[in-house]
């Protein structure tokens, strides 16, 4: 039977999901969306629903991507109204923004260039504003956003993050961030927008915990990267709170770099 590989472009908030992944007895992102999708074609009919970055239980995304395999002949009767017919039948925290047909060659994965996240902060008195309260984390301590910046400046590059990572077995905890910047927006909120080729689990939650008491003053700004030096997971880091971040955008090659891009980070993650 042929079949057509189809990227999808989701958004969810991630309050009342035990994260992306399937989990018997648990409700989560990608389980809703293959409910949706076994409707449509059919139960075990979409294949491979791969993801760009597994998001852990509470955190949002508004630019995640994924790809299926769905038989071709009912992507040509679905083609025209597959948007409209997914909105209907999946709940309102977590829709799909876009399908469009990719090479068989793409894989929201590894063919992924970088991840970006944002991580939402309110450090005034009375916190975060009730609409934002799902996205945004109250700090009761005032912050400095120059302290900030300056504690991330050593955090960039490429390093062993193994002092923020959960560390997984036969795993590297090598990544590269080529960004890490503290904004304070004319709400009065302040931001982290982070982006990394890829992450390791909880990897930007244990940066932002570790920075954050660099901006209310318990930290020095040189603290955060003497533990880059560690070969394993830093007790001192407090992993911050899951649902101050957000998975907003994920880079691809031009299409036709899709299947060596694929293969260079399989090789890099083994």
């Amino acid at each position: 039977m042929k079949s057509i590989r189809l990227r999808l472009d989701v958004s969810y908030d991630g309050a009342d999901f035990s994260g992306w992944a399937v989990q018997p007895g648990r409700r989560t992102v990608a389980g809703v969306l293959v409910e949706a999708l076994g409707r449509l074609v059919g139960v075990d009919t979409a294949l491979g629903l791969t993801v760009a970055g597994r998001t852990d239980a509470g955190v949002h995304a508004s630019g995640q991507v994924c790809h299926v395999d769905l038989p071709l002949d009912a992507w040509e009767q679905l083609e025209s109204s597959l948007l409209r017919r997914l909105a209907a039948l999946m709940p309102g925290d977590a829709r799909v923004k876009a399908i469009a047909p990719v090479p068989e060659t793409f894989d929201a994965r590894f063919s992924a260039t970088y991840r970006r996240y944002e991580y939402r902060v309110a450090d005034t008195v009375w916190g975060p504003e009730p609409l934002r309260r799902h996205d945004t984390i109250h700090w009761v301590r005032p912050l400095d956003v120059d302290r900030l910046s300056a504690a991330s400046y050593g955090l960039t590059g490429e390093h062993d993050y193994a002092a923020y990572c959960k560390r997984k077995e036969h795993a590297t905890t090598v990544r590269a961030i080529t960004s890490l910047d503290w904004r304070r927006d004319p709400d009065g909120v302040v931001v982290a927008t982070v982006q990394a080729d890829a992450f390791c689990q909880s990897m930007v939650r244990s940066l932002v915990g570790a920075l954050l008491a660099v901006g209310d003053g318990r930290r020095d700004p040189g603290w955060p990267s003497t533990l880059l030096t560690l070969s394993e997971r830093s007790s001192a880091v407090t992993v911050a709170p899951a649902h101050g971040l957000t998975l907003i955008a994920v880079g691809y090659p031009d299409e036709s770099d899709y299947a060596v891009r694929a293969e260079a980070t399989r090789r890099l993650r083994a």
